[in-house]
Parts: structure tokens; C-alpha cells; sequence
């Protein structure tokens, strides 16, 4: 017999996990890169690498403070963005996209690589750097919740500050996109040749909405880690594809739209893992071993979305007006 009340449990746990919060700041980035601004960033992986080793490193190798360790992940962010926008930002989209999913991966197998193993822990990652993060928690330890959302202190204070730092920025975005900088960002996505002649500088707005997304990127990417170990594999290309999965589930020009297509995608997830997890153990699924269900999943997930996407294109909060590439 299938539990259906574990797989339902376990799917509705996904809706406030920490993985959730972490790709809806990662997708609210993207948001504002191709939404907002129309850059095809397809490097957000690299971001949120830099994110988790800036902040790991920071702490294990320097013994930096959590801030510290937080602000050198930012800067690292923003020189990455500069080393990508530098050269591309003048060019055609299609050149932006092809540069940063290249950069992404030269980072992911930089920080791979045995040759700097003593401080990124090679293809092993790294772990033991939640202790100063931890020690911040002001909740008093014991277990809390009701229902599927029970967890220890440590669980609930990285929930807690995850989602406030996900609320605190959707607000920002929010804010901006309403002020003039945020209007000319949209006058860049309609037609940059318009703002140009209205004497923008074009360039420098497309660079700084580039290092604006990749910085909540790079925040993702240390929510990511609290809850597990920094582990190169983690930051492959298809972690950029999910976040634009999400980011198109949701609406790309909208602010709700990352947060609840991030919700969407990963309980979807869980639940179709649960599920085909256990229609193999129940024999259900005769012809399938654990291992191809594990992929089936991502299937069903694929077709979830694509329907979606056939039905609503322009996600769950968007408009077509608002995007160009959808009139």
C-alpha cells in the first residue's frame, strides 16, 4: 500500500524549505536579468556557487564573521558580474547567455579542480561552517511546529531568515521597478534603442540590473548551503534550467511569480518522487527500478510545466502585455 499521507506530508514540507526559499531568490534574480531588463543570464548557477564557497571559505579558511563572510560573497558576485558584463553587455543577447553559462561552468570545475582542494575541498565540497550561523538562533532548542512543519530550532531559524530575506527582497524589487530606474530597465527590455535616444546610458543600466540579480543570486546560494554541504556538482547547468523553469512557471516580469512558481516546482517534485518512489514498492511500476523512477520524476514534472506553459505562457501572475517576447 502507498502512505499517501507521508507523500503529501513530505510535499507540503517543501513549501517553506529552505531549498524553496534559495531558488525563489535565485529566480527573483533572474527576474530582474531577463524579466525586467531582457539579458539572457544563463550563469545564475555560477552566482549562487560563488555565494556558497564565498561564504564557506570566508568562514572555514579566514574564520570571518557571518557578515563578513556574507559581504565577501556579494563582492565576489559583483566582480564576476563585471568580468561578464564587461565584453557582452554591448553585443546582442545571444552572446550574454552563451558567456555566462561558459563562466558558470569554468567556476564549477575551478572550484572541482585538485589543485586548489585545501580551500574548496575539490569535488568532496566543503562542510562545518554552520556553527557561526547557528549560534546567531535565538530560538531555545527543542522541536516545534504542528502538522508536516516540525523541526528543530536550527531548521526553523534558517526557514525563518531564509523567507524573511526572500520577503525583504520581492519588497525591494518591488519598490524599484515602480521608480524611475526601474522604468527605464523596462524601456531597455521594449526597445533599447528608444532609451538610448532619449539619452540613457543603456550600458550602465544593463550592468547594474546584471550585478543587481546576480547579488540575490549569490544570496541563494548561502540560503542553499545552510542545510547542507557546498558540493560542486550542485551548481551544473541544470540548476540555471530549473530557476528558469520556475521563473516561467511564475510569470518573468512579476514579483509573486518566482516565490510561488518556486513553491510549485518543488512540491511538484516531491510529490512525484513520493509517489513513484513507492508505486515501485508496491509493484505498481514492475517494468522500473528506483533509480529510473528517480528521473521519472523530473518527467512528470517537464510535462506539468509544459502544460502550463501551453495553456498559460506567460505564467501563473503574468501579463502578455508586459512581456515583448510574448506579444
Amino acid at each position: 500500500m502507498i502512505d499517501w499521507i507521508q507523500i503529501f506530508s513530505n510535499a507540503a514540507q517543501e513549501l517553506i524549505s529552505p531549498t524553496t526559499a534559495a531558488y525563489a531568490l535565485a529566480a527573483l534574480g533572474l527576474a530582474i536579468h531577463f524579466g525586467y531588463t531582457g539579458l539572457l543570464n544563463f550563469g545564475q548557477a555560477g552566482f549562487m556557487a560563488l555565494g556558497a564557497y564565498g561564504y564557506a571559505i570566508s568562514v572555514l579558511s579566514f574564520g570571518l564573521p557571518v557578515w563578513a563572510a556574507i559581504l565577501v560573497g556579494i563582492g565576489a558576485s559583483v566582480v564576476f558580474a563585471l568580468i561578464l558584463g564587461i565584453p557582452t553587455l554591448r553585443l546582442r543577447a545571444d552572446y550574454l547567455a552563451i558567456v555566462t553559462i561558459a563562466a558558470a561552468e569554468i567556476l564549477r570545475l575551478i572550484f572541482t579542480t585538485n589543485t586548489f582542494e585545501a580551500i574548496t575541498g575539490s569535488a568532496q565540497g566543503l562542510n562545518g561552517y554552520k556553527g557561526s550561523f547557528a549560534a546567531l538562533n535565538p530560538i531555545p532548542k527543542g522541536t516545534y511546529g504542528f502538522g508536516p512543519f516540525q523541526y528543530n530550532e536550527y531548521d526553523w531559524w534558517l526557514r525563518i531568515l531564509g523567507w524573511t530575506v526572500v520577503v525583504l527582497l520581492a519588497l525591494l524589487t518591488w519598490l524599484i521597478m515602480r521608480s524611475p530606474w526601474g522604468r527605464v530597465i523596462k524601456g531597455i527590455r521594449e526597445d533599447e534603442d528608444a532609451v538610448r535616444a532619449l539619452g540613457k546610458n543603456v550600458y550602465s543600466y544593463k550592468m547594474q540590473s546584471l550585478i543587481l540579480g546576480g547579488v540575490y543570486g549569490t544570496l541563494a546560494g548561502m540560503i542553499f548551503i545552510l542545510p547542507r554541504a557546498v558540493v560542486p556538482a550542485n551548481y551544473q547547468t541544470s540548476l540555471t534550467f530549473f530557476v528558469y523553469a520556475i521563473l516561467l512557471l511564475g510569470g518573468a516580469a512579476t514579483i509573486l511569480g518566482p516565490i510561488v512558481g518556486s513553491m510549485i516546482f518543488w512540491v511538484l517534485l516531491s510529490f512525484f518522487s513520493g509517489f513513484i518512489s513507492r508505486a515501485v514498492e508496491a509493484g505498481w511500476l514492475p517494468f522500473m527500478t528506483q533509480v529510473q523512477a528517480g528521473q521519472l520524476r523530473f518527467i512528470l514534472v517537464g510535462v506539468a510545466i509544459m502544460l502550463i506553459v501551453i495553456f498559460r505562457p506567460q505564467g501563473i501572475f503574468g501579463n502578455k502585455k508586459e512581456l515583448a517576447f510574448v506579444k
